[in-house]
Parts: structure tokens; sequence; C-alpha cells
């Protein structure tokens, strides 16, 4: 196959990016280090490392001790070279975040704010954001803004198709960019969520959300699937019990009807925080509903790890809890997995509060990366 200039361009620019991932991943690393891990040859490497200094986003960091010859020259990231804002939209708060280009969460803000869909809740927004920004003393290094929306979000038709928690259908996207100052991009907030906690990830995994509502996300060899419809990853509306409860969408049974933070919060006054502390009380009816619980998640989790054959994380508020109090569950998913006694694949999202605002950020760090 001929090679055109546009197709070698394609390739110079790919491994650029890759070398800054690497050393975005590296933390600390020498040029002969990088031509190990991203196999390509001593010119690449030498080349992509001296414009990426250029760039500013890579810098020399000394020298590695002598293991006999010439010491070599180690090379860091500078993360926060370029930094991008993300905000997630809920019906009662907004929660904003900055991240730098490696994903490391910078600052973050949560303020109580009853959604609108009126101009002057999109005025408060703008002006919100920018106070955040200039209070950073980053608005010189700006990408852009992510914008996670709890709902089915078509980027391409540039649509919000529904949010049954915002109470809206098909409401155009630029409705709720209109008073930001910086290029925007939405996306679902359970996708959002996603792609903040499993950033890095290699291969295929599957993202499981306990937040008021339940959701979820599914990466393929490192991208986010998005489904025929965009609904991949609605965990939520799995039937989990043919007849059960009814769910917020008006069916029988989903996940989301055993499985959301308020089933728990709902017991205690809608303070999952309480919850939790009469649970470590000892609380023998909080006990019995935890263990009823994690014994409905873990029949979902093993659903989903049989389904996909891959790793499951979980995350959301509830789902942050699970390391102080889910001992039970990897109990549960050993004994249901049919090949083998093993919950190993489970793992726990690191994000509760945060996930889907540094999700939204992410968005436009990866434009960056995939554009420089």
């Amino acid at each position: 196959m001929t090679t055109t200039p546009a197709n070698n361009m394609d390739v110079k620019r790919r491994n650029r990016v890759n070398t800054l991932r690497c050393i975005l991943a590296s933390g600390r690393v020498s040029q002969m280090e990088l031509t190990q891990k991203l196999a390509l040859s001593w010119p690449t490497i030498l080349q992509n490392v001296k414009e990426l200094v250029e760039l500013g986003l890579v810098r020399e960091d000394g020298m590695y001790a002598s293991t006999g010859g010439r010491k070599a020259r180690a090379y860091a990231p500078v993360r926060d070279a370029r930094v991008a804002v993300g905000i997630e939209l809920a019906p009662d708060h907004v929660g904003v975040a900055l991240a730098d280009l490696g994903g490391n969460l910078l600052r973050q803000a949560t303020g109580a704010l009853r959604f609108s869909l009126e101009d002057i809740y999109f005025k408060y927004l703008g002006g919100l954001l920018q106070r955040f920004v200039e209070a950073s003393g980053a608005a010189d290094r700006i990408l852009g803004v992510g914008i996670a929306l709890p709902g089915i979000v078509d980027g391409e038709r540039g649509v919000l198709r529904n949010s049954h928690a915002l109470e809206l259908r098909n409401v155009p996207l630029g409705r709720f960019t209109q008073q930001i100052p910086w290029p925007c991009r939405c996306l679902s907030a359970a996708h959002a969520a996603g792609l903040a906690e499993l950033r890095g990830t290699e291969g295929d995994m599957v993202y499981l959300s306990l937040d008021d509502t339940v959701g979820g996300a599914i990466l393929r060899d490192g991208e986010l699937c998005l489904g025929d419809h965009l609904r991949a990853g609605a965990f939520g509306h799995m039937t989990l019990v043919p007849g059960g409860r009814r769910c917020w969408c008006g069916k029988e049974g989903c996940l989301d009807a055993y499985c959301s933070a308020k089933v728990l919060s709902d017991h205690a006054g809608g303070s999952l925080s309480a919850f939790f502390e009469e649970l470590r009380s000892g609380d023998t009816g909080k006990r019995e509903l935890w263990r009823e619980y994690l014994e409905h998640l873990a029949a979902a989790v093993n659903n989903l790890h049989v389904s996909f054959d891959c790793g499951v994380m979980v995350g959301g508020r509830a789902g942050a809890c699970l390391e102080e109090f889910g001992e039970l569950l990897r109990a549960l998913l050993a004994e249901r997995n049919p090949f083998e006694p093993d919950a190993s694949y489970l793992k726990y999202g690191l994000r509760p509060k945060e996930a889907a605002a540094v999700g939204a950020a992410l968005t436009q760090v990866e434009a960056f990366l995939q554009e420089l």
C-alpha cells in the first residue's frame, strides 16, 4: 500500500500522542524507556519528545543515576499545561471540577441549585463557572468545558433526548451551553462517570453506578461504547426480579428499584450517610436491609460479569461504601460465579462524588490529545 503524505502525518500525530500518553502515565521516564514501552525507533522518540517539550507539555527532569555508561536524561509531563472544566447538572445541585491532562482532579466545588430551564438558571450557571475558573488561576489554559447531563445525550444531533431526572425531552444542547464562553461538549452523566473511573483501563471493563438512579458505562478496547440508540450501560433497567417492585420507568422488577442509593437513603430520612452511620452502629433493621441490597447487587454484578466476560467496577455514592461494608458482596459473587469461586474481577470506584464532572472534563482533554 502506498503511503500518502496525509497517512504519514496521521502516523506521526498518533506516535506523538502515544508518546505524551506514555509520559503522562509514567510520571518520569527516559527516552530509552519510551522506545521500549512504545516499540518506536529512537529517532522517532527523540523527535516526539523534542516537539512535546517545545509545546510546553513535557519538561526535562534531571538525570538518571549512571549504570556504567552515559547518564540518561529524564522527562516528566507538565500535566497542568492545559486543563479542562467539567460540570455535572443534577436536579438539585451543580458539581464543577477542574482536571489536568492526566485526569487528575485539581479543584472542585458543589453547590445546591435547583434545575430550571429558565434563562436565569443558565445565567447563574455561567457566572458560577466564570468565578470558578478565575479562582483557579487557570483561565489562560482552559481547553473547554464538558457538561454531564442525566439522561440520553445525542451529541451528533445536538439534543438531550430524554432526562427523567430533569423532566426534559428533546432539548437542544445549545440551551445548556449558551452562557459558557468556552468550547463545550455534552454527554450522559453515567457515561461521564464511567470515563473518569475507567480512565487508563486497557481492554474491556463494565462500570455500574449506584446513585439515586442506577446507570453505567461499557468500555471496549479502551473506548466508550454508546450503543445503537445511545443507551449502552442503562443497567438500571435490566429486569432483576420479574413482576417485582415498580421502577420509575413504569416497568416492574428493574435493577434500579433494588439497587439505587435511594433504596438505602429512603430508610434513613433521605440521607445515605445516615444509613451507613446506623449500619456502622449495628442497627438490626439496617443490617437486614443491607444484606438484601447486597444479594440483589450480587445478582446484577454476576449477570454483567457473565454477559461481558470482563471486570466490573461498582461506583457511585452507594458503591463508594462497598470497601467498608461490602465484604459480603465478594462472598456472594464467588458463590454465584458459574465458572470458579472467584470474585477478584470486582473493582471499586474511586470517585464517588465528582466522577461525572471529571469525566465530562476529560472529553475536552481527549479531544486535545487526539488533535495534538
